[in-house]
Parts: C-alpha cells; structure tokens; sequence
C-alpha cells in the first residue's frame, strides 16, 4: 500500500538505543511503583538502623546458651570470627550493588539474575530468600508473643487466667496490619530507629542485670552433655544460633537501594559507613550478653538469658517490652 512505511525505516526507527530507552522506563516506572525504591532519598544514618534493626534480633539472648554449648576457647573465637566475616560478607554486598555501571542490584534476584543467568538465577535465590524470609518473620512473630505473654505473667499480681500464646501472637501481629500500609522503605525509618535503640537498650539490660546478679555460687562451665554425641549436636546447634544472631544480610540490597547515588557520589559511600556505625552497635550488643551471661551462669542458663535472670521484675517487664517494639520493627524491615 502506498501509505505503509518501507522496511527499512522501521528498522531505522527501532534502533538498540531506542529500545534501550524503553527498557529503562519501564524499569523507572516499577521502581517507582515498588516500596523499596520509590523514595531513593535515605541518609547513611539511616542504612546505620536498618541494619542494626534486621541484624539485632532475640538471637543476641541466646548467645550465652550457644557459648555453654561452645566453651571458653571455641566460643570466644566463634564469635568473634563471625563478627569479622559477616562484615566481611556486607562489604561485598555494598560494593556488588553498583558494580555495573549504570545499573543498581536493588533486589537480591536482580543480582543472582547477573551471576547466573535470567532463569536460574530466578530458581537459586528466590526459594532461598523466601525460605529466610518466612523463617525470621515466623521467629518474630513468636518472639513477640512470648515477650507479650511473658509481660503479662510478671505484672499479674493475683493468680491470672492463662492466656494461650496464640492470642498474644495475634495481638502482636495485629500491630502489623497498620504498619504494613506504610507506602515505602523510608517511610518505616521511625519504627526502625526506635528498634535500633530498643535492641541496644535490652541488651544493655541482659549484661548489666547479668552483673548485678553475679556469678552463681554452683557455677560450671563444662560441656552439659555427658555423651560425645550430645556434645557434638549441642555444639553444633550452638554454631547455628550464632549464625542466626547474625541474619541480617537478607536484606541488605533492599536498605542500600533506598540511598541517592550518582557516578561522583555512589550510594556505596554513606551505605558501609552506616554499616560500619550498625557492626559497633551489634559489637556492644553481642560480645557483653554472651561472655557476661555465660560467665554469670555457666553451662545452666536458659535459652532466653532473661529467663535466667527473672528478677528485678520491673527490669525484666522493661527489658521484654523493648523486644516487642525491636522485633516489630524487624519484622517490617
């Protein structure tokens, strides 16, 4: 027909910078759509909370159970191995997230997309990251439910009816339903500074308690198991609370991709100072309540240290009510 254009200027018309362009709208546009990157206008301080709120989490309270289960000597190196190779690890998060230039790895599927193709890498980190995922906000969930009905039971001065902790779970994820609402990553920074602070302020009180209390009279700090089997699985039940008590990588990318960037200003530059600021808070937060805690109680202290302590109630109340609000924010992050 004499009205259709010739072939060639389509082809001219379609050309890979044009098509380029196209790509890049339509990613600007789910961006923009998407909570985590639609506000790209977080400060250093804030990749300081977020981290310490997704890493600091219950976990920091068992520690002291996982170094009875470790001893003196592996228990020490443990933790601090952990705490050098998990900043380690983080580092090279930061510096992956911008490493093609141009382009920024906001999600942990987008990277995995990079290292190994469209389809498989979708396959590798997907049901991995969903799996982490599920997990933590299952443990906080009950983490705070416990926290709620552990406030409960202290503060009931006459004998109580039991309360299932099935409730409190629900009264505690009901928080959630007005929470998750919140249009984007930013728009959380309150929650999270006030789960930061939290996460510092029940750990404080976990040692210093700890202290006050002092070492018990029929203290031990032996294996507990008597067979080498026991021994074996306890230790190696220990590395995975360890390991869980450093879980905050997961989200990472996400925390990052909420920094401004520019080629003379990458975003990586405020993201590791933040996490530098977020890996001496987790320092002041884990080292005291692990070697404290296992010092004060030997090998027979609860899993939960404020299970051990019980006394000053009201401190006790306090420190259980900070991991409510801390573990709300987790969740969120």
């Amino acid at each position: 027909m004499g009205t259709q254009a010739p072939p060639h200027q389509k082809l001219e018309s379609e050309t890979p910078s044009t098509i380029d362009e196209a790509k890049l709208a339509k990613q600007k546009a789910i961006d923009d759509w998407l909570p985590i990157t639609s506000s790209r206008n977080a400060k250093w301080w804030y990749s300081a909370f977020h981290n310490v709120t997704a890493m600091v989490g219950a976990g920091v309270l068992s520690l002291p159970f996982a170094m009875a289960h470790l001893g003196w000597g592996p228990g020490v190196v443990i933790m601090i191995l952990s705490w050098i190779i998990t900043l380690y690890t983080l580092w090279q998060m930061v510096e992956m997230h911008e490493m093609v230039p141009g382009k920024r790895f906001d999600r942990y599927h987008e990277l995995g997309q990079h290292a190994f193709g469209e389809k498989l890498g979708l396959y590798i980190v997907v049901p991995q990251q969903l799996i982490c995922e599920v997990g933590v906000d299952i443990v906080y969930m009950v983490t705070g439910g416990k926290s709620l009905q552990k406030i409960h039971k202290l503060l009931c001065s006459e004998p109580c009816k039991d309360i299932k902790l099935t409730y409190f779970i629900m009264i505690f994820a009901s928080v959630h339903f007005v929470l998750a609402h919140l249009p984007n990553f930013n728009s959380i920074s309150g929650v999270s500074l006030a789960a930061a602070v939290m996460s510092l302020s029940y750990s404080t009180i976990a040692w210093s308690a700890s202290v006050h209390k002092g070492v018990q009279s029929d203290v031990q700090y032996g294996y507990k198991a008597t067979t080498t089997p026991g021994t074996v699985f306890n230790f190696l039940t220990a590395l995975g609370d360890v390991a869980f008590a450093y879980a905050g990588h997961n989200v990472v990318l996400e925390i990052q991709a909420t920094i401004p960037s520019t080629p003379e200003k990458p975003s990586k530059g405020p993201m590791w100072r933040g996490v530098l600021l977020a890996y001496i808070v987790v320092a002041l937060c884990y080292f005291p309540v692990a070697f404290i805690g296992f010092y004060m109680f030997g090998n027979d202290v609860e899993d939960n240290i404020l299970i051990s302590l019980e006394k000053p109630t009201w401190l006790i109340v306090a420190a259980n009510a900070f991991v409510v609000i801390h573990v709300i924010g987790s969740y969120q992050v």
